[in-house]
């Protein structure tokens, strides 16, 4: 289904609350498994969680996770040492083309028993669960964050811990941070210091609640709306100054793109300020891939040059997100290039076209990216519901500040 969204009056103020971060959540459901005595506040509604919670309860064989990487990289390292289970993790096509290699190597060299069902490096896989040895495993670090923090997981829970080496520029750090403050916080030992981590093990974790910080992924599509708009004010609960959360860095890059932050008491305000606005931005996203699309989007809307750099993880997404934001950009009438790591926007003179569907390639982030757009006009985004992957809400939230929705 399509769907055709506008705002009549251009002008966005409201309250929105939005659920608590799935990247947070999702690791805490993986330490929850194994230290029952964590509670958790505010958890995701995402189905990615959702998909990560149903596999950690599930007593099937066959497990498939769709389109989760994130649920696919945890869960690898959680069933290699999960003791009397054989299963095959499977996902969508398009996460059979995601690569899980450097993971599965890693985990081998731990004693773990997984084989590959199709093509080598590629899920499915097969796990054989097993008792993982506490040695030095060193991995590649400029690929996924996800592969260390999936291990960072598993370490306390293995006799003796773990010391992960990391080779090469890391990517993505701040979920590598997010994790160790959450090991941290939760009372196991953990150092990251140049590019060693060493995690201690831990038998027991005494009864605790965590509450999970409001999604700062999800907060970047309201910082586009306020940098679109032609005033107004958006006020996000649960969100703290000191955020574990790399897209925090969303307050600063937006400052450059008028928008303003202020934090009250666990409140985001987000509004317009009159600045004028430099002609080109130019950001290296290597620590915040997830929020390229949207920051691409705005400056599009704003009518600014726009050079991202850092952004190689974005071809082993969801879909290829580079050539996809290309593929779409193109059709709205800007000039846009791509290289294995970068996304170039040049400004447009003439108006953007109207008229054009977005698809959205099965990748949720695209379809909230260019819906801020629709704050200037009218934007159709096909397969709408993408979405729920990690906002179910998305849409729901922005009828309540004005906005309206046509299917079709």
């Amino acid at each position: 289904m399509n769907l055709e969204i506008f705002h009549p009056s251009k002008v966005c103020n409201g309250v929105i609350n939005i659920k608590g971060s799935k990247s947070i959540t999702n690791r805490l459901l993986f330490l929850q498994s194994f230290y029952p005595s964590i509670k958790i506040i505010n958890e995701s509604n995402s189905e990615d969680t959702a998909v990560m919670k149903k596999a950690l309860n599930s007593k099937n064989n066959f497990i498939d996770i769709g389109h989760a990487g994130t649920a696919m990289r945890f869960l690898t390292s959680y069933f290699s040492i999960v003791k009397d289970r054989q299963i095959i993790l499977t996902g969508s096509k398009r996460m059979e083309e995601r690569p899980i290699k450097i993971l599965v190597d890693a985990l081998r060299k731990l004693g773990a028993k997984i084989l590959y069902q199709k093509n080598e490096g590629f899920p499915p896989i097969k796990i054989i669960g097993t008792n993982l040895m506490s040695k030095d495993v060193s991995l590649s670090s400029n690929i996924s964050s996800q592969y260390i923090s999936s291990l960072m997981l598993l370490a306390p829970i293995i006799d003796n811990g773990l010391r992960i080496k990391l080779i090469g520029k890391v990517t993505s750090e701040p979920y590598i941070k997010m994790t160790l403050e959450l090991l941290k916080e939760l009372g196991i030992n953990s150092i990251f210091k140049k590019n060693i981590i060493e995690i201690r093990p831990k038998k027991k974790i005494n009864q605790v609640s965590y509450k999970v910080e409001s999604d700062w992924s999800s907060a970047s599509y309201f910082y586009s709306l306020i940098a679109l708009c032609n005033e107004g004010e958006i006020v996000l609960n649960n969100f703290n100054k000191k955020s574990i959360q790399g897209d925090s860095c969303l307050a600063k890059i937006y400052y450059l793109l008028g928008v303003m932050t202020k934090f009250d008491n666990g409140r985001l305000i987000l509004s317009k300020k009159k600045i004028e606005i430099k002609n080109v931005l130019n950001l290296n996203l290597v620590n915040s891939p997830d929020i390229a699309q949207t920051i691409a989007v705005t400056c599009l809307g704003l009518g600014i040059n726009c050079n991202l750099k850092g952004l190689h993880t974005l071809k082993i997404k969801e879909t290829d997100r580079l050539l996809a934001l290309k593929n779409e950009m193109t059709k709205l009438g800007s000039e846009i290039s791509i290289t294995n790591d970068s996304f170039h926007l040049k400004k447009i003179n003439n108006t953007l076209n109207k008229s054009c569907l977005i698809k959205t390639y099965n990748d949720h982030r695209m379809a909230m990216a260019f819906a801020p757009l629709s704050i200037k006009y009218p934007i159709q985004i096909e397969d709408f519901e993408v979405v729920k992957k990690s906002y179910p809400n998305f849409w729901t939230d922005l009828e309540s500040i004005g906005f309206k929705t046509i299917t079709s």
